[in-house]
């Protein structure tokens, strides 16, 4: 069982939801994001998703694209994601999530980078723009290397698109709670979550993690209650480190924020 799996599994036997913060690698710098990882697991947040830069995202608002320029302006690459995953494991085996783009994938070599990502400490890949439909080389090698393939639903989701999306994503299902982009300031409509995990739920066994558009402990704690197995937090954090980059203390900074959405999420348990 993979460390994302088993960290749910965990969670679980706790009645308590998985905190998932997102950051971009190499934002302001790798250095830098090894030490806001280790700051943000003793703060106590269950998993990580790294953001590997990419000039033309489409899953991702502003704040996180500015984000990607600057990690880009430092040449970050993807085999620096994996230097950084390799430095974190010396350290930590918190589970750790590469987020980006299948083009920076096609161009490395399906099989060269499952390798590498697993070889550095990766434990599971999210590409937005990757449907199922097109994943059926990666899948597997994913599958057969531990890699841990997560896949995306959204509120416009059909009851087939559910159907394949719990048969094949692996960790964790990730349900993208509006239609828009990270970031959106779309008021979250908790009922149609908690309706849409439901659906979900309904098909598979799988954890289900909600993202985009939460920013707040009150926000987590709302998620949380709706049936969600976890709640990322991408922007919110990516906008407090870039407020704070060139602070001496800006991990601890990182951390306090994400200490405050720890709370949050507790809150459903206490």
């Amino acid at each position: 069982m993979s460390r994302i799996r088993n960290t749910f599994k965990r969670l679980k036997k706790k009645n308590e939801k998985a905190l998932i913060p997102y950051l971009m690698a190499g934002d302001p710098d790798i250095a830098a994001t090894k030490r806001i990882v280790l700051a943000l697991e003793k703060a106590g947040c269950d998993i990580i998703e790294l953001g590997a830069p990419f000039s033309d995202p489409l899953a991702d608002g502003p704040t996180i694209q500015k984000a990607a320029l600057r990690s880009l302006r430092h040449h970050t690459s993807i085999k620096d994601v994996f230097g950084l995953v390799a430095e974190v494991r010396k350290e930590s085996k918190i589970p750790l999530i590469i987020m980006t783009y299948y083009n920076l994938i096609f161009h490395y070599g399906e099989e060269q980078f499952v390798k590498d990502a697993v070889a550095a400490g990766l434990d599971g890949i999210i590409l937005p723009d990757l449907p199922p439909e097109e994943a059926g080389t990666l899948i597997p090698l994913a599958k057969d290397a531990g890699l841990d393939t997560i896949f995306l639903l959204a509120p416009t989701s059909t009851d087939d698109r559910i159907k394949i999306v719990s048969r094949i994503s692996q960790g964790f299902i990730y349900y993208v709670s509006l239609t828009g982009v990270t970031g959106s300031h779309v008021g979250l409509q908790h009922t149609a979550i908690k309706e849409s995990i439901a659906r979900i739920k309904a098909q598979t066994d799988k954890p289900v993690a909600v993202g985009f558009g939460i920013a707040t402990a009150d926000q987590a704690a709302q998620v949380a209650m709706s049936g969600a197995d976890g709640v990322i937090v991408g922007s919110a954090l990516v906008k407090v480190i870039e407020e704070n980059a060139g602070a001496p203390d800006l991990a601890d900074k990182a951390a306090e924020f994400v200490k405050v959405l720890k709370q949050g999420v507790l809150t459903v348990t206490q």
